[in-house]
């Protein structure tokens, strides 16, 4: 007994199981998930938001871990925006998936158009899944979205103000297309000057 233990590959083959029994019973799933909005003023003067929500499984994977790393019947919940503040456009504040596999992510977005102005401080999404190990269904929560300043007022630009932005960015640029410019018109006013005498001394 004590030779077959002392085997260096049996040793290994040791080793390696319980490393595997150990992390297949205290690994678990972990969702991360990050939300951001960001606002668009349209023509029409109203403004819409583009949300979208990635989810991370930050889960060991391995062979020996994967089914117990997996998050199933992913589902995502989006509830933070009034109706009597935004409408839909496009998408769902909401969306489910099959599972999430360790490492993967899952992306989901909607846009909503604001009705009212004033300052929005939107509450994190949230996400409910199962695991095999479990018999509830576990929950987690995207990050909050930086408060959004809906329809906000915004200064009239100034022609002026727009010209010396232009000239901060291109200023040296200009300069250098004005000289060749103007080298251009010296040396050729001369020659139109003696073209002009020449033809009168003809006549």
């Amino acid at each position: 007994m004590e030779t077959v233990i002392g085997n260096p590959l049996i040793k290994a083959l040791i080793i390696l199981f319980l490393l595997s029994a150990t992390t297949a019973a205290g690994d678990a799933p972990f969702i991360i998930s990050h939300k951001k909005a960001s606002l668009t003023r349209l023509k029409s003067g109203a403004e819409r938001v583009s949300v979208s929500i990635d989810i991370y499984n930050q889960g060991f994977s391995c062979v020996y871990s994967l089914p117990f790393s997996t998050a199933y019947d992913v589902s995502l919940v989006d509830d933070s925006w009034p109706k009597d503040l935004f409408d839909i456009i496009s998408g769902n504040t909401s969306n489910s998936w099959e599972r999430l596999d360790a490492g993967g992510i899952l992306s989901h977005s909607f846009e909503i158009d604001a009705k009212r102005q004033g300052m929005f401080h939107g509450a994190p999404a949230v996400i409910t899944y199962r695991v095999p190990t479990k018999v509830s269904l576990q929950e987690a929560y995207s990050t909050p979205i930086l408060p959004l300043d809906i329809l906000a007022e915004r200064p009239t630009e100034n022609k002026l103000d727009w010209l010396q932005r232009l000239l901060a960015k291109y200023g040296s640029q200009l300069s250098v297309v004005s000289i060749v410019l103007l080298f251009i018109y010296l040396v050729a006013t001369p020659s139109k000057a003696s073209a002009a005498k020449a033809s009168k001394k003809k006549r």
